[in-house]
Formats: structure tokens, C-alpha cells, sequence
């Protein structure tokens, strides 16, 4: 594209000459991308522009001018396409003036959107970070041409016109930024976190490239609602109905260039080529990584290059030109949906706007590249120059339906500027999906289980798996079942009761260190039972897709202190139901075994209080089990809650602990449990204590409790089996007789379970306390290796019957 007057060439060149210079020999983003490509234009000098009348740029950024030829070798090649094939992709566009169209419609209404909403945005009515798509418009128009309702649709933060194009009302979008009720979202949202259930169109997601396992998890529900027979019915919930014998749905996923750098983009393409999983992966290559020139901190741009080592094809197309992207997009996808594999769409763009108004843009070149690329890079005035040009559209025809869709933005606007703000009280009903009070022994299981069973597991696999779970619960009978085992058995009987649960697990099929998933995939497959890379964050992501489209997964993580590598998944699992104005529940439970035990000896690293970790995130559920029994059944009760929920077990106790079980019982999440009970003797002297602990510290508590009775003190010892939400109720019980509260903790002074367990009690149940709230917690220190600097980190037994006679004997 050629600057349109030596004066803007001039101006723009001169304003920062240093920017625009591409040295020769210097590496494009795109070098080598495709054979046929234009070679990159030679820097341009300022006696250069003085003797031309008309010249290519120099910029950080050279377009790639990408012939349909070149897009049409890359599809043989890459994607094994045949020369009639390719040329009936090409016909079915430039021959279509109906489809040609629908491109520009598609283009102009993303760019009329964005261009109200930031006029909205200049007048405060839209708020926070909004991020706008002018420029990009190609990839929406490829949606609205190829995208199908029923594909998955996984989006970032610059999403708006993703929503648009993939059916999403363009008013509620825009009632959704106006945090409004008659948003997408309830206005819970915002412009970051668009969702729309009916669509399929599952965010919107503000973490950088978070996005990626989610698609995949989603690509997975597609193979598992072929696998298992089932599909949504109308209300988007599971029935006992064969998808479609031509079901081709696919999960498509948006990221930019720079996002695709993050090493979760590695992890998909290994997952995604593994699994052959229907996946379109969508790069928005601006060439920016927020502002930054992404050349500068990425080495290799060519991100369509990336699935080679996994054996995943990819393409790349010039985003200008949006009838050669729906064209060459299209085979794309119906490579994915014709059942052979993943695939990698780049579209080389340039981004009109900022980052977000609320950027300064100060980085190297953007404001000047801006400049010159709304003057050359326009994909909606190039499509106005070419298809008015050679006949195929008069002005008044394009300018016609303009008109129909600024009367349709302007529509959006109006609806958004009249919706009410949503009332106070939705946000703590979006906090979880099912209340903390509920039942979950009054939950009814699928009424196709057994079909889906019975098509799904051999009589061989079945007569093993109940010969297993028969085994189990004769353990539980006679007292001998251990924790891991216990659990083992709750998630068998819930994945053989309700077929949609799935798990994930790193040594899943060797049944990881605590026999947890034993058996799981040598019954259910692998397709349900899956070994997992190792990468938490990975499989929690997919997971957390899973759990979006209507499965349950649950992830077993050997040592919860591996989940720090999810913890943005996890997160926003805590998030999605508030998020997305309750569209969509979270089912997903993680379980693994944790905490820190008096004389450990796992070091630093494996004894980090994770359960603090996690206590400050939204809408999870947190839970500890220090007995089989309390293992089991919240086990089977998180696994029928439709949000997420996180289960801590004591790592040193998973094999030692034996006892019965409660059998086909559900527990609730949300209760403390009461161990043991001070007599009402040393109540009415004033000698009693209520202890909370939970995980090792409930053995600990436990072998103290008779030295404690020998010097004529007792303990009220409460298990805390919910840590979130935590059970105030028979806390209050127990100090109302007491008076005098212990909290054996096994997280760190700042910022640990203690520390909140104490202000929550110091708020609320204050009268009841005459002196004040024993902390008994780990150091800040790291915990050491050796037992011998241990026992200044970690407390045990020994500190709970000090504390007890310190508060009894008034010694605070």
C-alpha cells in the first residue's frame, strides 16, 4: 500500500525517522514466512522521499502484501488441498456477491461498534479497562462467515466483536459495558468477560493467554458428547442423545501474537495434536504485545510455524485483505471439522488503537505506526477500493448497508443507555452456584447413567471395577480403609452414577502417589480418565472447560502445593459463575494431599500452606479432611456441587489414617465437626478450650487431649472440615461454653487460616471471649529440611497443651 500524498510520507517520516528505519538485513516478524511472500520494502531515506512522488514506507512492521496465490501454495502444502479444491474456496467467496456482503456487514458493524464504544467510554458511561478491535476487523468478518453457533468460542479481553460476529446481540454486548442488567453478563462482567451461553460463546478472559486449556477442555467436551452419546438439549443440559452422525463442532480460540509466546500455547498444540482435538487457534498478529513492538521480546513471530514439531498445520493470511482470510480461514476450518485435527490461523494485522485509553502508549513507534496504518491498512477501505473498483458493488449499495448497520449500533446504544443497573443483592447470589447449606444426598444422578454405562464400559471393565469398589467398601466396613482409598471409592461411585465426570491427574494410570485415581482409566478410558503433562495449570485449564460445557471434572493434583502452577485457572474457576452473571456453573473439584506435618522432612517447597494460598479467592469452596470418613463423603459431595470446590488431605496421614466409613453418604460442605467434647466439670472451673485445627493438626490435637485431662483442663476439639465457608455457627456453640479459643494452624502468621479464623472470631463472637485468641501457627520462615530447625517453624502437640495451660492459668 503507498502513501496517498508526499506530504504524509514527509510528515510521518520526519516525526520519527529512527521508528520507521528497518536496516537491511534486519528481521521481520513475517521473514520467511511463505515463499511467495513480497520481500520486505528497503529503508527508506529522506532523499528518498524527496525525489518520489509515491513510496513504500519504512516501517517497524513492513505489511506483507500476501498474494491469494501465495495463501492458496500454503493450504497444498500445509493442509494437503488439492488445486480444485483451493479454487472451489476462492469461487465460493469472489463469486458470491451475497457472501462478499456479508464480509463487509460483518467488517463495518465490528468497526461502528468500537467506535461507539469509545465514544461511550470518552462519556463515562462505559468504565475500567476497555480494549477496541478497529483495524482487526478481517477476523470477525471469518467468524460471521465460517464460525458455526455451535462451535466453543474462547476469546481474550478484546472481545466485543468476537461476541458480535458469533451471534451475540450487540446490545447486550453493549449493555454489558455499561454494567448493566440487560448485559451479557448482568453487567458482572464488563468489557473484559463477554459470555453468551446460547451462542456458545464461553469469554472473554482477562489473564493473558488463560484462555488456551479452557479451548482445549471445550475441544475435549465435543469428543466426550461423541464418546458418551450425549448432547445439550435446549436449556444447554446434557441429554441421553447422540450428537448429530455429521456433528462437525469445533472450539475455536483467540490470542494475539504476543500472547501465543506464553508456554501454555506449547502445552495446547501438545494436548490438542495428542488428542486430535477439533481446535482452531486464532492468532491476532498486530504485531504488539500490549504496546511493546512484539519483535523486541519475542524471537520467532511466525506463530502459524509453531504446531510443526506437533504435527499441526498452520496458515497465514494478510488481515487487509478480509475476502482472502474468510477464503483461506474457511479451509482452515473445515480441515478441523472434516476430523483431522488442530489447526493454526495467523492473521497479520495492524491495531488502529491503543492497548486501552487508559494507556499512555509510549513505547517505541506505536503512535506514528497508528498513523500510517489507518491510512494504508484499512481492511474495510481496501475492500471499498476493490470490489467498487472492479464493479462488484456500486457506493450506493455499500453505502446502504452501512446506514443499516450504524441504525443497528445506534440501537445497541439506546438499549444499554435504558437497561437498569443491576440490584445489590445479585452480587452475593452469584457468589456460588449451589448455596453452602445444601444437601447433596437429595441431588438425582442423570436417568441415563446406566445406559451411557453400558455403551461405555466393556461387562469385562465393569465386572473389575465392581469387584474393586466391593473390595473398598468391605475395608470401610471392617475400619481399615485409609484416606486415599477412601476418596478412590467416592470418585468411583460418582463417576459410575453420573457418566459426566471426568478426572485428570499427572501418573493417573499408575494411580498417582496415594492410589486416588487407581483404576479410573483402565474403566472409564482414557478419554474420561486422563494422564495429564506435567503442568497443573495446564490440565486445571481444561478442566475448567470441561466444566463449561456441561462435564465434571475432577483433578487430582498428587501434592496441592503443585497447584501453584494453576492458580490464574483457579482463580478464575472461582470467578466464572459471579463473572458471567450465573450462565455458567463451575463443576470441578480438585483434591490432593497437603499441609505440614511435625517432622515432615519434604523441605520448603512441598510444605507451603496452599490452603492460604487459596482462601482469598471468590466462589471457591475450601474443604479438609483428617479421617476417611470426612475424605469420602465431602468427596462425593463436591464432585455433585456445581462449583468449584478444593479438598485438602493431610499428606502424611493419607496411607496411616484407617477407619470406617458412612457409606453412600454425602457430607456437608460447610460444617465444622465436633471431636471431642470438654467435660461439663471442667466447663463450669472455667478449664475448657476450644481448639480448631484441621489436617496433621487433628492428630496432634487427638494424642494431646489426655495430657491435657491430667492437669484438670479440657478441649472442645473441632475439626475445621470447611475451611470456606467457615462454620461460625458451632464455633459460637463451642465458646459460649468455653470462653477461650486455641487455633492449632498449619499455615504462616501473616496472612494464614488462623489469621482470619481470629478476626472473623474477634468480629463476631468478641463477647464470647475472655482472653484473648490463641494463634498457634507456622513461622513466616520457610519450613526447613531438618527436624531439628523444623520444630521452630512448625507447631504440634506440644505447643497445644502449653497454649491450653496458658490460657487456662491466665498466662497471655
Amino acid at each position: 500500500m503507498y502513501f496517498r500524498s508526499l506530504a504524509v510520507a514527509v510528515a510521518l517520516c520526519a516525526s520519527s525517522a529512527n521508528a520507521f528505519t528497518v536496516t537491511p538485513g534486519s528481521r521481520s516478524v513475517l521473514a520467511g514466512a511463505v515463499n511467495a511472500r513480497a520481500p520486505a520494502a528497503p529503508a527508506l531515506h529522506m532523499a528518498d522521499v524527496a525525489e518520489a512522488t509515491e513510496a513504500e514506507p519504512t516501517v517497524m512492521r513492513p505489511p506483507i502484501d500476501m498474494p491469494w496465490e501465495s495463501i492458496s501454495d500454503q493450504l497444498k502444502n500445509a493442509f494437503g488441498y488439492s488445486d480444485e479444491e483451493v479454487s472451489a474456496y476462492e469461487s465460493a467467496v469472489d463469486s458470491d456477491k451475497s457472501v462478499l456482503l456479508q464480509i463487509y456487514s460483518a467488517m463495518t458493524e465490528a468497526r461502528a461498534f468500537e467506535n461507539a464504544c469509545n465514544q461511550q467510554y470518552m462519556q463515562g458511561k462505559i468504565r475500567g479497562f476497555m480494549h477496541l478491535d478497529n483495524g482487526q476487523e478481517s477476523i470477525p468478518a471469518l467468524v460471521d462467515y465460517a464460525i458455526k453457533n455451535g462451535d466453543k468460542k474462547y476469546s481474550y479481553y478484546r472481545e466485543h466483536t468476537h461476541a458480535i460476529a458469533s451471534g451475540v446481540d450487540a446490545g447486550a454486548v453493549m449493555a454489558e459495558l455499561f454494567m448493566k442488567e440487560g448485559g451479557t453478563c448482568k453487567g458482572a462482567g464488563g468489557s473484559m468477560h463477554i459470555f453468551d451461553k446460547e451462542t456458545y460463546f464461553q469469554g472473554g478472559w482477562a489473564l493473558v493467554s488463560e484462555q488456551l486449556p479452557y479451548a482445549g477442555g471445550a475441544a475435549k467436551s465435543i469428543q466426550l458428547d461423541r464418546h458418551l452419546g450425549i448432547s445439550d438439549d435446549e436449556k444447554i443440559e446434557k441429554q441421553d442423545v447422540a450428537p448429530p452422525a455429521d456433528d462437525d463442532r469445533i472450539s475455536v480460540v483467540f490470542i494475539g501474537e504476543g500472547g501465543s509466546q506464553n508456554g501454555r500455547m506449547a502445552e495446547l498444540l501438545n494436548a490438542a495434536s495428542k488428542d486430535n482435538l477439533p481446535l482452531l487457534i486464532i492468532v491476532i498478529d498486530n504485531g504488539r504485545a500490549i504496546n511493546t513492538f512484539t519483535e523486541d521480546v519475542a524471537k520467532n513471530g511466525n506463530v502459524f510455524e509453531q504446531g510443526k514439531h506437533y504435527g499441526v498445520p498452520g496458515l497465514l493470511v494478510d488481515g487487509l485483505n478480509a475476502a482472502d482470510v474468510a477464503k483461506g480461514g474457511k479451509a482452515v476450518i473445515d480441515h478441523i471439522r472434516s476430523g483431522k485435527g488442530p489447526a493454526v490461523l495467523q492473521v497479520h494485522t495492524y491495531r488502529f488503537n491503543g492497548h486501552s485509553p487508559a494507556d499512555p502508549e509510549h513505547e517505541r513507534g506505536r503512535k506514528e505506526e497508528k498513523a500510517w496504518a489507518r491510512a494504508s491498512q484499512d481492511p474495510i477501505k481496501a475492500f471499498e477500493d476493490k470490489y467498487i473498483g472492479n464493479g462488484v458493488f456500486s457506493e450506493d449499495e455499500l453505502k446502504d448497508a452501512r446506514k443499516q448497520i450504524l441504525a443497528k449500533v445506534k440501537e445497541a446504544v439506546k438499549f444499554a443507555d435504558e437497561s437498569p443497573m443491576p440490584p445489590v443483592e445479585l452480587a452475593k447470589e452469584l457468589e456460588y452456584p449451589d448455596a453452602p447449606d445444601t444437601d447433596y444426598n437429595k441431588k438425582s444422578a442423570p436417568q441415563w447413567a446406566d445406559e451411557v454405562n453400558a455403551r461405555t464400559i466393556s461387562a469385562e471393565k465393569m465386572e473389575t471395577v465392581n469387584a474393586h469398589i466391593a473390595d473398598l467398601r468391605a475395608r470401610a466396613d471392617a475400619g481399615e480403609i485409609s484416606i486415599g482409598d477412601a476418596i478412590n471409592l467416592a470418585i468411583h461411585e460418582e463417576m459410575l452414577r453420573d457418566p459426566t465426570t471426568t478426572i485428570h491427574a499427572e501418573d493417573l494410570q499408575a494411580g498417582s502417589s496415594y492410589d486416588i485415581p487407581k483404576l479410573t482409566q483402565q474403566t472409564y478410558g482414557q478419554i474420561r480418565a486422563a494422564d495429564e503433562i506435567i503442568d497443573e495449570g495446564h490440565f486445571i485449564g481444561k478442566a475448567l472447560g470441561e466444566g463449561m460445557n456441561g462435564y465434571r471434572p475432577i483433578i487430582e493434583l498428587m501434592n496441592t502445593n503443585f497447584g501453584i502452577y494453576g492458580m490464574a485457572e483457579i482463580s478464575s474457576a472461582g470467578n466464572t459463575y459471579a463473572t458471567t452473571g450465573g450462565q455458567f456453573d463451575m463443576p470441578m473439584t480438585i483434591i490432593g494431599a497437603g499441609g505440614t506435618a511435625p517432622n515432615q522432612a519434604l523441605g520448603a517447597e512441598h510444605s507451603q500452606p496452599f490452603h492460604a494460598y487459596v482462601m482469598g479467592i471468590p466462589g471457591l469452596k475450601i474443604c479438609t479432611a483428617a479421617s476417611p470418613d470426612a475424605a469420602y463423603g465431602i468427596t462425593k459431595s463436591m464432585i455433585r456441587d456445581n462449583g468449584p470446590c478444593f479438598l485438602f488431605a493431610p499428606v502424611k496421614m493419607m496411607k496411616e489414617a484407617k477407619g470406617k466409613l458412612d457409606l453412600d453418604i454425602c457430607a456437608p460442605l460447610n460444617k465444622c465437626a465436633l471431636l471431642h467434647e470438654a467435660s461439663q466439670s471442667s466447663v463450669d472451673a472455667g478449664q475448657a478450650v476450644t481448639v480448631l485445627t484441621y489436617l496433621h493438626g487433628v492428630k496432634e490435637a487427638q494424642m494431646s487431649i489426655e495430657a491435657i485431662q491430667e492437669e484438670g483442663f479440657d478441649i472442645d476439639l473441632i475439626e475445621l472440615r470447611s475451611l470456606k465457608p467457615l462454620d461460625m455457627e458451632t464455633i459460637g456453640k463451642s465458646l459460649a461454653r468455653t470462653n477461650k479459643l486455641v487455633i492449632l494452624d498449619e499455615s504462616t502468621k501473616s496472612g494464614g487460616v488462623g489469621a482470619t479464623i481470629s478476626a472473623q472470631v474477634s468480629e463476631e463472637l468478641f463477647d464470647l471471649l475472655d482472653a484473648p485468641v490463641k494463634r498457634l501457627c507456622m513461622d513466616d520462615a520457610p519450613v526447613p529440611y531438618a527436624s531439628s530447625m523444623e520444630k521452630a517453624v512448625v507447631k504440634r502437640g506440644d505447643d497445644l497443651i502449653q497454649g491450653v495451660f496458658d490460657l487456662c492459668l491466665g498466662a497471655y
